[in-house]
């Protein structure tokens, strides 16, 4: 079952975040809330909203999501929260439940020196999964300035084995970001590069996302017996990226370099035994 309901924010001044979390009711509502995705609505000067894109994610086992210290989110008054929200039945009756959406904001008057998004990367292929089968999917992304990734959570369903994120830079080389080889569909996590760590990508940089998927006998979640294919259903698979993004300009990335090796300068010479 999906439920979309619109609320206000009930925000009175424009406020940045700095960290999020969504919380189904516990311990019931943790076990049939498949997804709560808050998308974040302003109103235009024709009185229509427009949709922003996510304010934050959840889905089940996630736990929340913190901005690093020179990025935000933004909020401003009259916003309002649509909410994508996916139940699975359990067999049994949950009451009552209430999804929450936790924000811990800076300080008010507090300027970011660049802004953050999550967002949804879609991996495209066919998701067609015989019995005892595999198969794989990919997804590819540019943006047109300078970003920095800050965070990765691979979504699918049962039979998403592994997800990784990989960069093709301007000049050739190729880097894999994160790898993760284990994924569990009843334990999603929002992975947070350090912030010295957080994949710095110029301009023209190609982010490769690549999904594998199990069909088999060695797949305890599944019956392998069966069919699966691409949908919307929890039975169903499912193949996506939510990935935290820092924008950036060249002055920006220039600068975080610098700082980064400068700092990895100090710590060398603080541990090459000298006097």
């Amino acid at each position: 079952m999906w439920w979309r309901p619109v609320v206000p924010t009930e925000v009175t001044s424009e406020r940045w975040i700095r960290a999020m979390e969504v919380r189904p009711s516990f311990p019931a509502g943790r076990q049939v809330v498949h997804h709560a995705n808050p998308k974040l609505l302003r109103l235009k000067d024709d009185g229509d909203y427009q949709p922003l894109g996510n304010l934050s994610e959840y889905a089940m086992g996630k736990i929340g999501e913190i901005v690093p210290e020179d990025a935000a989110r933004l909020i401003k008054p009259g916003d309002k929260i649509e909410w994508d929200t996916h139940y699975y039945p359990m067999g049994y009756a949950v009451e009552g439940d209430q999804i929450e959406l936790g924000i811990w904001y800076y300080p008010e008057g507090y300027e970011p020196e660049f802004t953050q998004n999550l967002r949804l990367y879609p991996l495209s292929g066919d998701i067609f999964l015989e019995p005892g089968g595999t198969s794989m999917t990919q997804g590819f992304y540019r943006w047109d300035h300078p970003v920095r990734i800050d965070s990765f959570q691979p979504h699918g369903h049962v039979h998403l084995h592994g997800m990784q994120i990989k960069a093709i830079y301007p000049d050739g080389r190729q880097e894999m970001l994160s790898m993760v080889s284990d994924f569990d569909a009843r334990w999603h996590h929002s992975y947070i590069f350090e912030d010295d760590k957080a994949p710095l990508l110029p301009t023209g940089t190609v982010l490769v996302m690549t999904g594998w998927y199990e069909n088999t006998a060695d797949n305890p979640l599944t019956d392998s017996e069966m069919f699966y294919a691409r949908g919307s259903r929890t039975v169903d698979e499912m193949s996506h990226a939510w990935i935290a993004v820092t924008h950036l300009d060249e002055e920006g990335i220039e600068r975080i370099k610098a700082e980064r090796e400068a700092k990895s300068k100090v710590t060398s010479d603080d541990g090459d035994g000298s006097n």
